[in-house]
């Protein structure tokens, strides 16, 4: 007899396309007005200068006024070594001092060339105004494979991104509970800052400083804590929500293009988000002897503990749902459900905890429960979950209570064979489908029963046999 599969009803063409479009449609959205917004037209806005001497810095600011409205914020110093110390302490991204026909224009290539550029350029014109010759000083020049000052933004990038892909396939490891990840988190982000360290300096991309290792090991654990953390409570939306904080916000206010030529609202995404800090804290440990290097430290550390408390919010509300739930046992730390992404591979079959609150948002896709003959459970019965072709998927046991659960099943049916020493193994056939949570409950008979039940059978037979003859 040939059971027909009937399909879910009611669910729309429309619909399913428009789930699956919502991401990449928004995240096309995001790349498609915050890069060019970013980059189309850089020049000044609320750079910090600063001018040796007040007459001349009211000169300055006059003149600055009426180039660039709004460009720049000037403020006086006492001498030219003021004006260039300014610099050397990042308070200010250029030093002007001027007396009689010559000036001194201080300024930092490590803050990018493109900087120096706008600012050479605009006090070129200020001084051929005033008669005097210009004189730009780089007090702090990068190395000579750097000649652009953005190859630190470049491997910052090499290590944000990783660390957002890291947590994204962590998510899956269904297995590991959350102090395991952020472990692994901390492993790779150590593996990943040294890797990047050694290469950056064997190939002279940077001066050799070890503290540079600290700002790279920050950077990859801030995005991948905070990314684990986020999680369960973004679901469905986490892709969206990783590659447009760790991508679209973070890439345009990094510093590929200097911050003080971006417009004010990439400078302010540039404060917070972890990428443009971790640029700022490399430039200050490895070209301004640490100057301006506390700030990023802090930020950065505050994304880690940002992710840890959305990962202990996590776990108080599951042990919450399982207090309230009445749950007899309660673990010291669950497994989170894995999170899908669809840049990924679908998760492997794997077997889960038993207790509903357990599974967070996610359902298992097989569960039941394994009894004997008398409706008792049966503890460490072994279920083996198998494909039409007879390949095993997933194996795993009972528990105290005889309960057993599995997700990661691929679509179709499928086999599940229940067995326990000294008992008759039972196999059902199921259909898994998408969203569908698929119950196999068993009952497993002792064989020593069955066999004297059936030989008490046989013996009543034989006598009814002779009787009758």
């Amino acid at each position: 007899m040939k059971h027909r599969i009937e399909r879910p009803r009611g669910v729309s063409v429309v619909k399913v396309l428009a789930e699956a479009l919502t991401i990449p449609a928004l995240l096309f959205l995001g790349l498609l007005f915050s890069f060019p917004t970013a980059f189309h037209k850089p020049q000044p806005d609320h750079a910090k200068l600063v001018i040796a001497g007040v007459p001349v810095e009211r000169k300055v600011d006059t003149a600055l006024q009426l180039q660039h409205p709004g460009g720049f914020d000037v403020t006086a110093v006492a001498d030219a070594r003021e004006a260039r110390q300014a610099v050397l302490d990042r308070d200010a991204v250029a030093g002007f001092a001027a007396k009689g026909k010559h000036a001194v224009l201080y300024v930092a290539g490590a803050n990018g060339v493109s900087l120096d550029q706008a600012l050479a350029k605009g006090f070129t014109q200020l001084a051929a105004h005033n008669h005097q010759k210009l004189t730009v000083t780089d007090v702090a020049p990068t190395v000579s494979k750097d000649g652009l000052g953005t190859t630190l933004v470049y491997f910052a990038i090499a290590w944000n991104i990783p660390g957002y892909i890291l947590a994204t396939t962590l998510l899956r490891a269904v297995t590991l509970n959350r102090r395991k990840k952020v472990l692994t988190v901390a492993c790779f982000a150590a593996a990943f800052s040294a890797v990047g360290f050694f290469v950056g300096v064997g190939l002279g991309f940077f001066p050799n400083d070890p503290a540079a290792l600290a700002i790279a090991f920050l950077l990859t654990t801030a995005v991948g804590t905070f990314s684990l953390g986020m999680a369960p409570f973004v679901r469905h939306f986490f892709p969206l929500a990783g590659l447009g904080l760790y991508i679209v916000l973070s890439v345009p206010s990094s510093g590929l293009v200097p911050v003080q030529l971006l417009p004010r609202f990439f400078q302010a995404l540039h404060a917070v988000m972890p990428l443009g800090n971790a640029v700022d804290g490399l430039r200050g440990v490895l070209y301004f002897d640490n100057a301006g290097v506390l700030k990023p430290v802090l930020v950065l550390c505050g994304w880690i503990v940002a992710g840890m408390t959305l990962l202990g919010l996590d776990a108080w509300r599951h042990h919450r749902m399982a207090a309230r739930q009445g749950a007899e046992e309660e673990q010291e730390d669950v497994p989170e459900p894995p999170v899908e992404d669809p840049s990924m591979e679908a998760p492997v079959p794997t077997a889960l905890p038993v207790h509903p609150h357990q599974f967070g948002e996610l359902l298992p896709m097989l569960e039941g429960v394994v009894r004997d003959g008398e409706q008792q459970p049966v503890r460490h019965a072994a279920v083996t979950v198998m494909d039409t072709s007879g390949r095993q998927l997933v194996r795993t046991a009972t528990n105290a209570r005889g309960e057993y659960a599995v997700t990661g099943l691929p679509e179709g049916y499928i086999s599940v064979v229940v067995s326990h020493p000294g008992r008759n193994p039972l196999v059902h056939q199921k259909l898994v489908q998408s969203g569908v949570a698929v119950r196999a409950d068993f009952t497993l008979h002792d064989r020593r029963n069955r066999t004297s039940v059936h030989a008490g059978a046989q013996r009543l037979d034989l006598g009814h046999a002779r009787h009758g003859s």
